[in-house]
């Protein structure tokens, strides 16, 4: 009686419709259950460390992002949108293989893949509070809740999340009426702002009138003046030169008359 197969060495990826591929088959068939089993892509997998990357300034830690997933390279294309996965011992981080990474999600709540939701859920919400100057500050609680009721409505819906979907949403997330293609000032450039002086009326007109502080359009003015005086200067110097040479005409007669 042969044995069942108790690890995870090979499974097959179909590409779905919406582009993302998911787990149709594995070698652990008694564990591993396939239904809305979700893998992601090695191009999804480039763009999570993009992302990652910009945690690490807030407490992200690499090796709960390794211990979270089961990496796979390709073993063979089937054909028909199917692709036959190994299991490979490498770095997400620092293979040069193209990587298909399985979360680990045997253990659903207190798994490493659970860890590490909750962990970048936490970098998340601090790096926000560092950037933006919110009236409140944000808690992980406010930030979960809003994520899961937008999975609970695909789940309503009959609509497995993709692993991909899952971890963006908490990477990418950003506070109603916060837009994150704007560029926000931080605390650190606001208690800048903050220790500039206030002038009062009396002290701006001051500046106002503060030759040393004109636009260059007054140094240009200045400069056509210095330019006009310049020129009447040559022209005077002239007017005497004429009128020294006419007073020597005469006295050149006087010497001749002698």
């Amino acid at each position: 009686m042969a044995k069942p197969t108790s690890t995870l060495d090979w499974c097959i990826v179909r590409l779905g419709e919406d582009h993302n591929w998911w787990v149709c088959e594995t070698s652990d068939p008694v564990r591993w259950d396939v239904d809305g089993l979700s893998i992601v892509d090695p191009r999804q997998v480039a763009h999570l460390i993009e992302l990652v990357d910009a945690l690490r300034d807030y407490g992200f830690q690499q090796d709960l992002f390794e211990a979270a997933f089961i990496p796979f390279r390709i073993e063979k294309d089937l054909g028909s949108g199917k692709v036959r996965l190994k299991r490979v011992k490498e770095s997400i981080f620092e293979s040069d293989e193209k990587l298909f990474v399985l979360p680990d999600i045997l253990d659903e709540e207190n798994g490493p893949y659970a860890d590490l939701l909750d962990h970048l859920t936490r970098c998340r919400v601090k790096m926000l509070n560092d950037l933006f100057a919110f009236e409140s500050k944000l808690t992980v609680d406010e930030v979960e809740d809003e994520i899961r009721e937008e999975q609970n409505t695909h789940f309503i819906e009959g609509k497995a999340v993709h692993t991909f979907t899952e971890l963006c949403a908490i990477l990418d997330f950003m506070p109603d009426g916060i837009d994150g293609d704007e560029e926000h000032p931080t605390k650190a450039a606001e208690e800048e702002e903050d220790d500039l002086p206030t002038l009062d009326a009396e002290e701006e007109e001051k500046l106002k009138n503060d030759e040393s502080l004109k636009w260059d359009e007054d140094g240009d003015d200045e400069e056509k003046d210095d330019d006009k005086e310049d020129g009447e200067k040559k022209e005077g110097d002239g007017e005497e030169a004429t009128d020294e040479e006419e007073a020597e005409k005469p006295r050149r007669k006087s010497r001749g008359k002698r």
